[in-house]
C-alpha cells in the first residue's frame, strides 16, 4: 500500500502503518492520501487512488463531488481536535469581555514612564476594564463535538448557556451538560445572547449567517466567536455593526484582508487545532480508518460515502461504490449468484447521491465478475479484500 502525505502528519498517525507500506510524500500511484490544510481542487487523481483523509474536521480544500464521483472515499476527523478549539474558544471568550490584549500592548508602551512603571499601570488601567462571565447569557450555534464542549465549559463558569443545533445527534446530546437550555431556532440566540460562538460547517446553509438581518436581531454590545470557518460571516455587515456599536467585539480564528487591522476585531491566525495533543488525535483517527478501509473495506467518518462496517466473513469481501438508484443492488446481487457465488453477509447504505455495498462471499472473485459489476449502470467502482 502506498500512503501520499500532501503535508506533515504526526509520527503517532503514520507510524501505525505497517512497515511494508510506503508511506511519503512524493508517492507514485498511492492508494491513498493524508492531508491537512493543502488544496485539492486542482489536483488530478491516479486511478489508483481509493481514499483521502483529513487530519482534521473541515474539508473545504477537497473536492468532495468530484471524489465521490470516482470512488474515492473522502474521511474527516469530528472531534479528534474538539478539545484544542474548547480551550481556544473559552480563550476567545475572555479576550471578548477583558481588553487583554490592548492592555498588554498599552503596557509595552512604559518602558521609561517618568514616575515608574508601576504607578503609570494603576494610573492607566482604568482605560482597559471589561466585564465577567458570569451571569452572562451564551448562545452557542452548532452543538457538535466542538460546540457541545464549549456550551458545558461555560456553564461551569457560570455563564447562562442556550444552544442550538438542527441536526443534533443523539450521542451528542447526551454529552452536554444538562444546564445548557435548548433553543428551537437561532433567532431565541440572537434576541437574548450577550456572547454568540459559531460552531457549524460551512454549507450553502450557513454561509453569511451573521449579516445584517442576523445581527439586526441581536443584542445591542453582543459579541460573536466565529472559531468554525470564515464563511459563516459577512464581513462588510460585520464591520459596519462594530462602527455603530452594535456588535461589540468579534472574535474570529480566520483573519482575512477584510479584518485585520480593524478596531473591534480579534483576529488569531487559525489556532484552534494547533495543539501538540489536536495534531496527534487527527493523526491516528485518520490512520487507523484509511487502514481499515484499505485492508476491509470499512467506512467511518466519510462525509461523501455512507458509514459502512461489518465483521469479516467468507473468502471475498467485495465492496462496491455506487450511485443511489433503483436496481443497482438487485443487479449486482443477482450477477454474482449466476457466478455460482454464494452470498455470506451483505450490507447496503446510502448517503445522499451515493451508495455503498459491502458483500463477504463464500468463494474467491475473480476480476471477471468483478468487470460485469463495473458494467451494472450506477456502479462507480469495485474494491476486493
Amino acid at each position: 500500500m502506498k500512503i501520499q502525505l500532501l503535508n506533515k502528519i504526526a509520527a503517532v498517525g503514520t507510524d501505525l502503518f505497517d512497515k511494508s507500506w510506503e508511506v511519503a510524500d512524493q508517492v507514485t500511484a498511492p492508494d491513498a492520501i493524508m492531508v491537512r490544510s493543502a488544496a485539492m481542487h486542482d489536483m488530478d487523481f491516479d486511478g489508483s487512488l481509493k481514499a483521502i483523509a483529513r487530519a482534521g474536521a473541515g474539508v473545504n480544500n477537497i473536492p468532495l463531488d468530484k471524489c465521490a464521483e470516482q470512488g474515492i472515499v473522502v474521511f474527516n476527523t469530528p472531534g479528534a481536535n474538539a478539545n484544542g478549539v474548547k480551550e481556544l474558544a473559552l480563550g476567545a471568550l475572555i479576550l471578548a469581555s477583558r481588553n487583554i490584549i490592548g492592555g498588554v500592548n498599552w503596557a509595552k508602551t512604559l518602558e521609561g514612564a517618568e514616575a515608574g512603571v508601576a504607578k503609570a499601570v494603576e494610573k492607566g488601567k482604568s482605560q482597559f476594564a471589561g466585564c465577567e462571565l458570569k451571569g452572562k447569557t451564551l448562545g452557542v450555534i452548532g452543538l457538535g463535538a466542538i460546540g457541545g464542549m464549549v456550551a458545558s465549559a461555560a456553564s461551569y463558569l457560570g455563564m447562562n448557556v442556550i444552544g442550538c443545533d438542527p441536526y443534533l445527534s443523539v450521542n451528542a446530546a447526551w454529552s452536554i451538560n444538562s444546564h445548557v437550555i435548548k433553543a428551537s431556532s437561532f433567532d431565541d440566540i440572537f434576541a437574548c445572547a450577550d456572547y454568540i460562538s459559531l460552531h457549524v460547517p460551512a454549507t450553502k446553509e450557513t454561509k453569511e449567517m451573521i449579516n445584517a438581518q442576523s445581527i439586526a436581531k441581536m443584542k445591542d454590545g453582543v459579541k460573536i466567536l466565529n472559531l468554525a470557518r470564515a464563511d459563516l460571516v459577512n464581513n462588510a455587515d460585520l464591520k459596519a455593526a462594530l462602527a455603530s456599536g452594535k456588535v461589540g467585539c468579534y472574535v474570529t480564528d480566520f483573519p482575512t484582508e477584510e479584518t485585520i487591522n480593524t478596531e473591534g476585531i480579534i483576529a488569531i491566525p487559525h489556532l484552534g487545532a494547533s495543539t501538540e495533543e489536536s495534531e496527534d488525535n487527527c493523526a491516528v483517527m485518520a490512520a487507523n480508518q484509511l487502514i481499515d478501509y484499505l485492508l476491509n473495506g470499512n467506512i467511518k467518518n466519510s462525509v461523501n460515502y455512507p458509514e459502512v462496517s461489518m465483521p469479516r466473513s467468507g473468502e471475498t469481501r467485495i465492496c462496491v461504490l455506487h450511485k443511489n438508484i433503483p436496481a443497482v443492488l438487485s443487479s449486482i446481487s443477482s450477477l454474482i449468484s449466476e457466478q455460482g457465488i454464494n452470498i455470506d453477509n451483505m450490507l447496503n447504505k446510502s448517503k445522499g447521491d451515493y451508495a455503498y455495498t459491502m458483500i463477504d462471499a463464500a468463494s474467491q472473485v475473480n476480476e471477471d465478475v468483478v468487470a460485469k459489476i463495473l458494467a451494472v449502470e450506477g456502479v462507480i467502482r469495485v474494491n476486493l479484500y
